[in-house]
């Protein structure tokens, strides 16, 4: 992660001052939730060093997953120091993201470790992420109990999966489906791609 100051906007991208260079956001790296004025100061995350014509040019995201890692690896002293570990991360940039963790240690809660006391670790993060949603998700090597796990905040009734096709059928109760589903598929669309499995 940098910190860079937003400096203008040229068509759809947007530069970022990084100190002795600029850093370029494409749309596709931009949160649809934010609005970068110029002379705001964010954290950006460097996804790749281009070397072109006119020397090297950085090309910078808000949107990337490791944005969320990075954040956390950074708010975190048990995921940097390695006690806390993130399996995984599925985000839809500005609404929402899960993050699977587990721990080295059986003395440490993974996910109380995120949140913090009274939800100030987490807090950090989601105002960092301009108010994105931050589900943090109990990783298992247990497919069926992963993917069960994966569809918080909804309750699950059972998972039957089936290896072959890397397919999962969950049985919800009614009550339960339109959380499991999520707002637009967003629930499930993110507990896909967090578990690698189609559910």
């Amino acid at each position: 992660l940098a910190m860079g100051t937003v400096q203008r906007r040229e068509g759809r991208l947007v530069l970022v001052d990084l100190g002795r260079i600029a850093g370029v956001m494409p749309p596709e790296e931009q949160s649809p939730m934010e609005n970068y004025e110029p002379g705001s100061r964010i954290k950006v995350f460097i996804k790749a060093v281009n070397l072109g014509i006119r020397g090297p040019q950085v090309i910078v995201s808000r949107a990337a997953s490791d944005m969320v890692k990075k954040l956390f690896a950074l708010e975190i002293p048990e995921v940097s120091a390695g006690t806390v570990v993130i399996h995984a991360v599925a985000r839809e940039a500005g609404s929402r993201s899960k993050v699977a963790v587990s721990s080295t240690q059986a003395n440490i809660d993974p996910i109380g470790s995120c949140i913090g006391q009274r939800g100030t670790r987490i807090q950090t993060i989601i105002s960092e992420l301009g108010g994105e949603k931050v589900d943090i998700i109990q990783h298992s090597d247990d497919a069926a109990k992963f993917i069960g796990l994966a569809l918080a905040p909804a309750k699950i009734a059972s998972v039957e999966i089936n290896e072959a096709e890397k397919l999962a059928n969950v049985t919800v109760p009614n009550d339960q489906l339109s959380l499991a589903i999520g707002r637009g598929g967003q629930n499930v669309r993110l507990a896909s791609s967090l578990t690698g499995w189609k559910i």
